[in-house]
């Protein structure tokens, strides 16, 4: 993904800012330095503010979904470390951990966290217009009078640590916000991706979203399902369930597959979701219940020629509804045990917990 030109801006080194990028410090800052920019306008910005933002918007990728950042990277942990010492809740919304983190800022413990992500960061995303490797204290005052038209000064003088963005480049940054952050996204992904190969949708993961997807077709079909065929049972409570009376649960975690498609998601007893939160159901146990009551939801949906356009979410499985219905209950577990299978162990790799009623 490419950049807009300029043809009296440097625009040539901004291109280049990820181009030796080993750790995501990088993306962070420029996502935060370009979001604080776009709300306040001002070309002066405080460097506690950069990484306060730095740490909300990696906090949801790494604590709600689990990413890997790498071996590299010093942010995975600082980020992992601050919600334990400050118990900021993992789902939390980006502004309410800035908010939270600007009030301790005062906490000896917090600033030495967050102090590690300005010993380099600010001086080695310059790299482009200054080269000077591994010297922060030549970057700096080089930056001050915008070399090679850089993108912004650095300034360090007792408490006060802050960047001053060169006013050639507001218009642009104003102009060409949401392609530079998409552009910074987009980098921010492939980086990822390569460190969780096996992790589905890493661009859904990035960030927090406003409101989940309505699961009022998913709920419509079960309780046509119900309705046709009998009330059906809670496969971790056991429980008898009727249409309506009871959650939809997303067997793996939405928090590793990031989709509601139909196959991953049951019926289930009201009490469930808060006890198995993002944890992982096991195996052993509770595969075989839910290829049982999928496949029991096929048939009866089938047999009775209802046959809604959210079925097709089966077809990702290699198999139409229709040939699963065919299938004895060994052979559709069978199917079951191979796509649960990796994503359980995928997920287990990531941290995520076993969990049984």
């Amino acid at each position: 993904m490419q950049i807009p030109q300029s043809q009296t801006l440097t625009t040539r080194c901004l291109s280049r800012i990820f181009d030796t990028t080993s750790a995501t410090y990088k993306f962070f800052w420029f996502l935060a330095i370009l979001q604080i920019h776009a709300r306040t306008e001002n070309l002066h910005i405080n460097v506690w503010d950069i990484v306060i933002r730095m740490v909300a918007n990696a906090w949801y990728p790494i604590h709600y979904f689990r990413l890997s950042f790498g071996k590299n990277d010093s942010l995975f942990d600082i980020v992992t470390e601050l919600q334990k010492e400050t118990q900021i809740p993992i789902d939390a919304s980006c502004e309410e951990v800035i908010g939270q983190l600007q009030e301790r800022l005062r906490d000896k413990q917090v600033k030495s966290r967050l102090g590690k992500l300005t010993t380099y960061v600010p001086y080695c995303f310059l790299y482009p217009w200054i080269n000077a490797t591994n010297n922060s204290r030549e970057v700096m005052w080089r930056s001050q009078s915008f070399e090679n038209g850089c993108l912004y000064s650095i300034y360090k003088e007792k408490a006060d640590f802050y960047i001053e963005l060169n006013p050639v480049w507001d218009e642009y940054l104003h102009t060409h916000y949401k392609i530079l952050m998409d552009f910074t996204y987009w980098n921010l992904m492939q980086f990822l991706q390569a460190r969780n190969p096996n992790v589905p949708a890493i661009s859904s993961k990035l960030i927090r979203p406003e409101s989940r997807s309505s699961l009022a077709n998913q709920h419509r079909y079960w309780n046509k399902v119900i309705q046709i065929g009998g009330p059906v049972r809670c496969i971790y409570t056991g429980h008898e369930l009727h249409p309506s009376d009871y959650e939809l649960d997303h067997f793996i975690p939405w928090s590793f597959v990031s989709h509601d498609l139909l196959w991953n998601l049951i019926p289930a007893d009201g009490s469930i979701n808060s006890s198995k939160s993002n944890c992982l159901p096991d195996l052993d146990i509770y595969l075989p219940k839910l290829a049982k009551l999928q496949h029991h939801s096929l048939k009866v949906s089938i047999q009775a020629n209802y046959q809604p356009i959210i079925l097709e979410d089966f077809l990702s499985l290699g198999y139409t509804p229709k040939e699963f219905v065919l299938m004895n209950e060994e052979e559709f577990l069978e199917v079951y045990r191979r796509t649960f299978g990796p994503m359980h162990q995928i997920a287990l790799n990531m941290g995520f917990e076993t969990w049984k009623y």
